[in-house]
């Protein structure tokens, strides 16, 4: 019988979370508040410098968008060219969800949705993943933190040698002890080599609560995320993604494979935050199919 214990969210992004010195920011001027550039040009290959040993720590975006039409390796058609490998559950919840994007006949006028994100519900891991446009990478010698700027969320990857949970009925064990599913499940990373951090994550949500893309792919809370974010030099990333979900799916599939460049440190972050407030406004000035107007 596992013991339960209570689980507390610890502010871990103190002040031993820092960018490491970068130095194209350190040219002696006074500091201003920069344009908001969404995403820098690339370096040119003989301008390209080595990637620092064991570092991912910087601000990275990415120019395949924020993945609208679905996770980037397998965007939403109608006429898709291999059907993904659904359970039969998988499928019945798959058809069960009624997204606002993709395009018809699987996208929605919005008062038929079901979206979880549009009653500003937590998107979870990893469909956070494939909703931002740029990432932050803070890390330490115990973890590294990802900061996503859509919701102002964040989530620790622990890379000091601990073990990675193991899955249980509506949560994880960790040394004999239950703990509940969070939204952002419980990731633990080893570097494969001094420029690869290999990812894994469990324990997140259930089906009610998160879904995997925009368009509604499934995913439940026995789902495994296994991520690789590999430093190609100093202003490129590779970020790769592979789910593997018994319950939804009958073999794990690639989600992402991602080419991040790294950008101006100094850039102003743009600010997302969904506001049930806001959203009722909005349906109040715009209507809503459902009632008519």
């Amino acid at each position: 019988m596992l013991n339960r214990v209570s689980v507390v969210a610890v502010g871990l992004l103190g002040a031993a979370l820092v960018f490491p010195a970068n130095p194209r920011a350190q040219d002696g001027a006074t500091q201003t508040w920069p344009d908001p550039v969404l995403l820098r040009e690339p370096v040119a290959e003989e301008d390209k410098k080595p990637a620092p040993r064991r570092s991912l720590a910087g601000a990275w975006g990415s120019r395949e968008g924020n993945q609208a039409k679905g996770v980037q390796l397998r965007p939403y058609s109608a006429t898709p060219i291999e059907p993904l490998p659904f359970t039969p559950y998988g499928l019945e919840v798959y058809e069960s969800y009624k997204p606002l994007e993709g395009a018809p006949p699987r996208a929605v006028p919005p008062a038929e949705g079901n979206d979880p994100r549009a009653r500003c519900e937590p998107l979870g891991f990893p469909r956070h993943n494939h909703y931002d446009l740029a990432v932050q990478i803070l890390e330490d010698e115990h973890k590294v933190a990802i900061l996503y700027g859509y919701d102002q969320r964040w989530r620790v990857i622990w890379t000091d040698g601990r073990s990675l949970p193991r899955l249980v009925d509506g949560g994880v064990e960790i040394d004999g002890q239950y703990w509940a599913s969070r939204w952002f499940g419980y990731s633990v990373g080893r570097w494969v080599d001094d420029y690869t951090l290999e990812v894994q994550t469990v324990g997140m949500m259930p089906e009610d609560k998160v879904w995997l893309d925009n368009i509604g792919r499934p995913i439940s809370d026995q789902l495994r995320v296994t991520e690789t974010f590999r430093r190609v030099d100093l202003d490129t990333m590779v970020w790769s993604e592979t789910i593997e979900d018994p319950k939804m799916y009958t073999r794990p599939w690639q989600t992402m494979e991602l080419s991040m460049t790294l950008q101006d440190p100094r850039t102003d972050a743009m600010n997302r935050i969904c506001s049930p407030g806001e959203i009722e406004a909005y349906n109040a000035v715009y209507g809503n199919a459902a009632s008519g107007r």
